[in-house]
């Protein structure tokens, strides 16, 4: 029974994560950098230092974890700064693909990626069992059926019809920017990985691992704050900050919008709590989330009428895509 609960929590993170972006499309009159560097300042900094103080006992202070392991916290900043450039090419694959389309390469990648490499760069290579191995392998594939449905897409639609789905859909450039993208927020993964001493023994198990989750995220954040403020510097638009009359309701959706992305990492610490009992779903737990990320994405994509215009070929490549994924996340704990 926890094990249902751990991973209804996860799925429950990883709605919220794909939804994250409907509320970006509610603020007014700021140029992509702008809302891009204040919408992480809640999803990067803010909300995940609230939810690491939950893994602070009575007594203790944050600090305290960071400073007794100085080597563990540096590389799991490095590793958050690397996520932070996938971050950015993240973005450009919505761009370029759309919502469903672009998180499902994207994530698809960075699922498969993140759960291999972590346990490599962390040295518990015996983490990967044959049971993850396959449940990675059918990620892919689900991953790379969902691709195909893309591609069918492409095929299908006159550059109208593209143009009015996904204002600058371009399949080839986009499927590139998502592979990067995938590839560099792995290292989200690893630098949970390098980050697993920072924590309390004493602190609750449902908290353990979200000091470390901090530690990523002021690394992305640096990395993404430099080229927000380059972009504001190269376009003109340090003037977005100062539209004072924008601020109630550009303000309240970046925050909506962040506390959204930032309930995925919240969910996946909450939900490898009930997990506990399992070590193989722990190991793929990264991989669990990054699927049913790529899930609701494509139910967003399908609400956004992303897909519209498309023939019923590839509406059911897509939904079995979408299938072998769902099963990918259980799949594991079955062939243990």
């Amino acid at each position: 029974m926890e094990i249902i609960i751990g991973l209804l929590i996860i799925a429950i993170g990883a709605f919220c994560q794909s939804s994250s972006y409907v509320p970006i499309n509610r603020i007014k009159e700021w140029s992509w950098e702008s809302y891009w560097m204040v919408q992480g300042i809640f999803a990067w900094l803010v909300f995940p230092f609230l939810g690491a103080l939950l893994a602070v006992p009575d007594g203790h202070s944050l600090f305290e974890i960071y400073s007794a392991h100085p080597t563990d916290t540096l590389w799991t900043l490095f590793f958050g700064a690397l996520w932070g450039v996938g971050g950015l090419t993240f973005g450009l694959s919505m761009r370029y693909l759309g919502v469903a389309l672009g998180q499902s390469v994207a994530l698809g990648t960075c699922a498969g990626l993140g759960t291999i490499l972590t346990p490599v760069f962390t040295g518990k290579t015996g983490d990967l069992t044959t049971p993850v191995i396959v449940g990675v392998v059918v990620t892919l594939l689900g991953i790379g059926i969902i691709g195909f449905a893309g591609h069918l897409k492409s095929a299908s639609l006159s550059d109208e019809e593209k143009q009015k789905a996904v204002k600058d859909f371009n399949f080839t450039k986009g499927i590139l920017v998502a592979l990067l993208a995938g590839f560099m927020s792995a290292c989200f993964s690893i630098g949970l990985g390098f980050g697993e001493s920072l924590c309390f023994p004493e602190s609750d198990e449902l908290y353990k691992t979200l000091p470390a989750t901090f530690m990523v995220t002021v690394g992305g954040f640096v990395t993404n704050a430099l080229y927000c403020f380059y972009q504001n510097g190269k376009n003109k638009t340090w003037g977005d900050y100062g539209k004072s009359t924008l601020y109630a309701n550009n303000l309240l959706f970046c925050a909506l919008a962040g506390i959204l992305w930032y309930s995925q990492f919240f969910g996946l610490s909450l939900g490898k709590g009930f997990l506990a009992s399992s070590p193989v779903l722990l190991t793929f737990s990264w991989c669990i989330l990054m699927s049913l990320n790529v899930t609701f994405s494509n139910v967003w994509g399908i609400i956004l009428k992303e897909w519209k215009g498309c023939s019923s070929k590839t509406i059911f490549v897509l939904l079995v895509g979408l299938l072998v994924l769902i099963v990918s996340s259980f799949l594991p704990q079955l062939l243990k």
